[in-house]
């Protein structure tokens, strides 16, 4: 308080409250967050200035439940409607946006009018749908009518994880897809006129799709989708080889619009606009050219912003440059830990869901860091030997200025952000540093100016050359990254204990945000912390996951996953390898016998073996366990797959429902993907199946000293409106909300 250094704590309030609100196992009653209001209110006019502390503390518990008001006012504003359960259905919709992937597929993002064949109780307004074979892509604006597969967004990969249902609800995207075949352009429906905003858009996004198309035409493959990148924030296009090069070097914050690309470029330009000011001495005399060119770079980042697709990152890189150029009009210092507090204000009162997600964390963690590692060295730098002040010396001062400077800020950029790749994506890249050393000079004296040039040229359709010049550093940038992430070095650190995070994160404020050294206390918390976890015995491991369809199951054997999929799909393995620390995998065991068929009654419902049948398929399973390696399973294709853990414990899982009783007969856990109405087995064994797995996410089971299973599944509560979709039940038109028990032990 005496540093004044109060008003920059008021936004980790305001954040925290938001962050709170969303954790909560339902949402609290409004009255009772405005009786609070209503409480801390008089408690701050009560004590007025005599009581500091108590006032302050008064204040920040409104700032927590201002935070969580702002988060309730968000949540019910969205109303998203996402998808009860996967189905394929005729779709027809206007698209809103699109994105090529370089491999001929188009992702649209479709506004849905109407579903048919069949016909879907409970649509999502909008959806997310992939197009192949297409030889042009639909133009935004047009309707769309096609056949598609059409699925709820996922879950957590495992309990902790990533609930990419919750960020899918804030986008109002309420389910994922694919058209069977090219969809084909429909008659619009009886529609009212779109408004003012909504064309205004869809012209944006035409110009920031038009814009993409014209850098990917003249820039081939993985250049020309980088150079888009940077622009329009268009990603998909780039190779999965080339993105998964970037991140394993750590330049993976360079294809996103954040802080860097809005940096350099309201820096080129500001910096360009006034020496071009200044080269008339009589504009110099007469007007303030500094803060012209601050207002010319205001505008440039204005309309970079607008083409950028709008993400987090870039929302808060615009605003708080926004802030920082508008300082300059009122001869205000423009950078500052203040102006890093007014963007996360308006963040977090525009859109407090960001606060959970990883690129609002790592860009204000980074900037907040790097803004208080300025100050740092601005202090320092007032304290320079004469010698440096020679003028034959300078060149050689600035470019090891140049040099140290980046070095510094990779490092504490680097730093800064490992608290969250960690807690985000449980691994540390080990070469970030020397990579962006390399790579950050072509970024900043190549690229950028390059593409900024190129972009002031397109009007007049005379940017080709410079984005050939732009091209050619990003091919440097790219073989800087394969290069880089040849050496490996990436750490997988795996899931963290769950107090670990706030707690480091904690630090790491007080660390950044006060002056004097109490600052060094946070440090002390994230090293103490570190130390604990690192000393401590680790959470032990599941013995089995089971992803939330059903469909893909594995038993964990120290550092091997070892599933039922020959090839398991990699979205959601790989979150388990990098969470469970496992890198290898082993693959099933094929055995011959006749393929089954899917056996269906007159209802449609899966049919019953005969007594011969289930006999032979109990043996089958007996046979197939006593055959198999421990910990591996022994699968029959499109039957079912078996494996016996080191526990003595069996699991099967079940593809065809028919084989689920003789399955229940011969195994101690049970899977299947069906949607089967039971919820257990009449012999005392687990039992998950598609429907419970529905409501209550992916599960992992762990067999504790007593020899009993116990069960951790991904959601404890259904009472929220990202999960509300869950609880849904077709057939009847109401929600259920009761979550499924499988086991007395079980959590």
């Amino acid at each position: 308080m005496e540093h004044g250094r109060l008003f920059l704590f008021s936004p980790v309030f305001l954040g925290a409250g938001a962050v709170l609100w969303f954790e909560l196992a339902s949402d609290p009653p409004t009255m009772r967050l405005m009786a609070w209001v209503v409480v801390l209110a008089l408690v701050a006019m009560a004590v007025g200035q005599g009581r500091p502390f108590v006032r302050s503390s008064a204040l920040a518990g409104l700032l927590c439940i201002a935070g969580m008001l702002s988060a309730q006012y968000e949540t019910r504003s969205r109303a998203t409607v996402i998808l009860d359960t996967p189905v394929t259905t005729t779709i027809t919709g206007r698209v809103e946006r699109r994105e090529g992937d370089g491999a001929g597929r188009w992702r649209y993002i479709l506004s849905i009018s109407g579903t048919q064949s069949p016909q879907i109780r409970r649509p999502p307004d909008r959806v997310s749908v992939v197009a192949r074979g297409q030889k042009e892509p639909f133009e935004i604006g047009e309707w769309l009518t096609g056949r598609a597969r059409l699925t709820p967004p996922a879950g957590p990969a495992l309990p902790g994880l990533n609930d990419f249902a919750f960020s899918a609800y804030f986008d109002e995207i309420g389910a994922n897809g694919f058209f069977y075949g090219s969809p084909s352009v429909s008659m619009p429906p009886a529609v009212g006129t779109p408004s003012i905003s909504e064309r205004g858009a869809n012209w944006l996004d035409s110009l920031r799709s038009g814009i993409g198309d014209r850098i990917r035409g003249i820039l081939p493959g993985d250049t020309g989708a980088f150079a888009a990148s940077l622009v329009t924030d268009e990603r998909r296009a780039i190779s999965r080889e080339t993105t998964d090069a970037l991140r394993q070097a750590g330049l993976a914050h360079i294809v996103a619009i954040s802080g860097l690309n809005m940096a350099l470029s309201a820096g080129i330009f500001f910096v360009g606009l006034r020496q071009l000011l200044s080269l008339f001495p009589s504009v110099t005399q007469a007007y303030p050219t500094k803060k012209i060119a601050a207002a010319g770079a205001l505008v440039a980042l204005t309309a970079y912003y607008m083409i950028s697709g709008f993400a987090v990152s870039a929302e808060r890189a615009f605003i708080m440059m926004a802030i920082m150029l508008a300082a300059v009009f009122f001869d205000r210092p423009s950078i500052s830990l203040r102006n890093i507090a007014l963007s996360a204000w308006v963040i977090l009162l525009l859109s407090p869901s960001e606060a959970l997600g990883p690129s609002f964390q790592m860009s204000f963690a980074a900037t907040l860091a790097l803004v208080a590692g300025y100050a740092m060295w601005a202090k320092r730098a007032a304290r320079e030997h004469p010698l440096l002040q020679v003028r034959a010396v300078k060149p050689v001062v600035f470019v090891a200025r140049f040099f140290a400077g980046i070095l510094l800020s990779s490092m504490i950029g680097g730093f800064s952000t490992a608290l969250f790749a960690v807690e985000h994506f449980h691994r540390l890249s080990a070469y970030g540093l020397p990579a962006n050393l390399m790579a950050m000079p072509v970024i900043s004296f190549v690229v950028m100016p390059m593409g900024m040039f190129a972009m002031l040229l397109t009007p007049f359709g005379l940017d080709v050359v410079p984005w050939k010049i732009a091209g050619f550093g990003l091919e440097i940038v790219i073989a800087i990254a394969k290069m880089v992430s040849g050496w490996g070095g990436n750490v997988d650190i795996g899931r963290l204990p769950v107090w670990y995070f706030p707690v480091a994160v904690a630090g790491f404020l007080v660390l950044a945000l006060l002056r004097t050294r109490l600052r060094y206390l946070g440090a002390v918390a994230i090293a103490l912390t570190t130390l604990l976890v690192v000393l401590a015995p680790s959470r032990p491991a599941p013995d089995f996951i089971i992803a939330e369809d059903g469909g893909l199951v594995a038993i964990v054997d120290n550092q091997v996953i070892a599933s039922n999929r020959t090839r398991p799909p990699d979205f959601i393995f790989d979150q388990w390898r990098r969470a469970l620390v496992a890198e290898q995998a082993r693959p099933p065991l094929l055995i011959e016998g006749v393929k089954p068929v899917r056996r269906r009654d007159g209802d449609g419902k899966p049919g019953r073996l005969s007594a011969d049948e289930l006999h032979n398929a109990r043996n089958a399973l007996r046979q197939a366990v006593a055959r198999g390696v421990e910990n591996r399973f022994v699968c029959r294709k499109g039957a079912w797959c078996t494996a016996a853990h080191g526990s003595g414990y069996v699991l099967t899982i079940v593809e065809d429902p028919a084989y689920v009783g003789a399955a229940c007969d011969t195994a101690d856990i049970v899977v299947t993907p069906a949607r089967l109405r039971a919820s257990e087995c009449r012999s005392g064994a687990l039992l998950f199946t598609g429907e419970t797995l529905r409501r209550s996410g992916a599960a992992e089971i762990r067999i504790d000293e007593q020899g009993t299973p116990v069960v951790t599944t991904a959601y404890t509560t259904l009472d929220r409106p990202w999960m509300l979709h869950r609880a849904y039940n077709w057939r009847s038109g109401t929600f259920d909300g009761e979550l499924p028990v499988f086991s007395d032990s079980g959590e």
